[in-house]
């Protein structure tokens, strides 16, 4: 930004200086433009005199006298080229067209990046969508390609245009019926569209929804948006197993992914209200170390061969990535202790 900004700044004090620069400098001196004057009448006058000669006895010293003169003229330096103020000016010109071509690139270019540079990365994606989605819809429009629609869809979807997501999902499935991307986009705006609009969803639309979202996990299961947001619908419909299955599915196929936490943590408690062990272990640990303590983003307890001691002081302390739970009390301290060492003498 501030290169950009010194480099319009740079331009235009060029052509300011072009600009001024004949209007600044006095025009220089001729030492001989006395001589070259004279000449220059002399050369005139008998040019004159030769066109306007009646008597053509006189030409030959007429001519003589003229070669004479012209040779004169040409043995003088040449005189200072003088300032030339139309060509500044076209320069100058040049320079301030160069000067506003450069703001409007970087103003479609540079300063929307450098804007984007300061959001988080989902904000600054989703105003990338919202930027691209024009062109996309009208490119879509134009040729009809199913890939044109994904793409169109797609930014519709990430920027949060649902209306015109379900319109580009929807003539995508009519080029190609088996496109899971589609299949469970549709299938989740579908379900939630009551939310959207404050209209309770149909039992009928309801089991659209779910249909749909199911044949795309079934389509592609080893995508992860396939097993998130089949655990998304899964969870509404209150099959918390079925839909704990495949959120912990999901967070397999994408270590990373963030998206399914709350609802992880959600259904894990649900499930296990009747083991207070389990119950604590689920809204503490388990988004980390697996629902049954097998492993995920942490290392699997029932593998591991850490004494009680030792899991007692990483639990409290905390340990690499591992945070700290200094604010456990004795008796969930011992209840996570005794799920730990029984995990690990099952393996």
């Amino acid at each position: 930004m501030i290169f950009s900004l010194f480099l319009l700044a740079l331009i235009g004090a060029a052509a300011l200086w072009l600009v001024l620069d004949p209007l600044r400098r006095a025009a220089p001196e001729d030492p001989d433009a006395p001589e070259r004057a004279r000449l220059t009448a002399e050369r005139d006058r008998l040019y004159g005199e030769l066109g306007m000669l009646e008597d053509e006895r006189q030409r030959p010293a007429l001519e003589r006298r003229a070669a004479l003169t012209l040779r004169a003229l040409d043995a003088l330096p040449p005189a200072p080229r003088a300032n030339q103020p139309g060509r500044s000016r076209t320069l100058a010109v040049a320079g301030v067209g160069v000067a506003a071509l450069l703001t409007v690139a970087g103003a479609v270019t540079f300063i929307p990046r450098w804007q984007l540079a300061s959001l988080e990365p989902g904000e600054a994606k989703s105003v990338q969508a919202v930027l691209r989605l024009p062109a996309l819809k009208a490119t879509a429009q134009r040729t009809g390609q199913n890939d044109d629609y994904l793409a169109w869809g797609r930014a519709a979807f990430d920027s949060a245009n649902y209306d015109q997501a379900v319109s580009a999902y929807g003539n995508a499935l009519k080029t190609d019926p088996r496109q899971p991307e589609a299949l469970r986009r549709l299938g989740i705006l579908l379900l939630t569209r009551g939310e959207q609009t404050g209209t309770p969803i149909s039992a009928e639309d309801a089991e659209r929804a779910a249909l749909l979202i199911r044949t795309a996990a079934q389509l592609a299961p080893n995508e992860p948006e396939s097993q998130l947001l089949l655990g998304f619908a899964l969870s509404r419909f209150g099959q918390d197993q079925e839909a704990l299955t495949a959120l912990e599915r999901y967070r397999t196929l994408d270590p990373v992914g963030r998206d399914a936490d709350d609802v992880i943590t959600s259904l894990r408690a649900r499930l296990n209200q009747s083991d207070p062990a389990l119950k604590l272990y689920a809204e503490s640990c388990a988004s980390c170390h697996g629902a049954s303590g097998a492993g995920g983003i942490g290392p699997s307890l029932r593998e591991s061969g850490l004494s009680r001691a030792a899991l007692r002081s990483i639990t409290v302390n905390g340990k690499g990535a591992m945070p700290a739970y200094p604010k456990l009390t004795d008796a969930e301290l011992k209840l996570l202790l005794d799920l730990m060492e029984k995990w690990q003498g099952e393996g």
